[in-house]
């Protein structure tokens, strides 16, 4: 039997930082710390050259537990739908008008953070809703 291999979740962006701070606040995650020798992500970047400065940033759950996440500067914007979305699990174990009830007041609270609410899917036992993150990516609370 294999072993389970790690991995991280990448963003293709345009700004990396800001994206990965709204990641943090929908998942709970936090930002690491800077690399070594560094005291603060700012110092961090002063140290890199000009096209190299916020090229990038990470975030990472805090117990370890979920992938880390990565964002990367890219010159294109977004043409297409995502092939690949998070499904962030609200949820789980929910059913009918609980499982809706609890949906939405996710859907609530991240709105105001810059999210869009596309759509809400509900065929009076199962839900989700569509959403679109700061850049336009696709995401669906479930």
């Amino acid at each position: 039997m294999s072993a389970i291999k790690k991995f991280q979740v990448t963003f293709d962006c345009a700004e990396p930082e800001r994206l990965a701070r709204f990641w943090c606040e929908v998942l709970g995650y936090v930002v690491p710390p800077p690399p070594d020798d560094f005291a603060t992500w700012d110092e961090f970047k002063l140290s890199q050259p000009p096209e190299e400065r916020d090229s990038w940033f990470a975030c990472v759950d805090p117990s370890g537990v979920g992938p880390r996440l990565y964002f990367q500067r890219v010159p294109e914007g977004k043409a297409v739908k995502n092939r690949v979305h998070l499904d962030v699990r609200v949820g789980t174990g929910l059913v009918g008008k609980e499982r809706l009830a609890a949906l939405e007041a996710e859907c609530a609270r991240l709105v105001p953070l810059g999210a869009v609410h596309v759509q809400t899917l509900y065929d009076g036992t199962d839900s989700c809703i569509p959403m679109l993150d700061i850049e336009g990516n696709e995401f669906c609370i479930d």
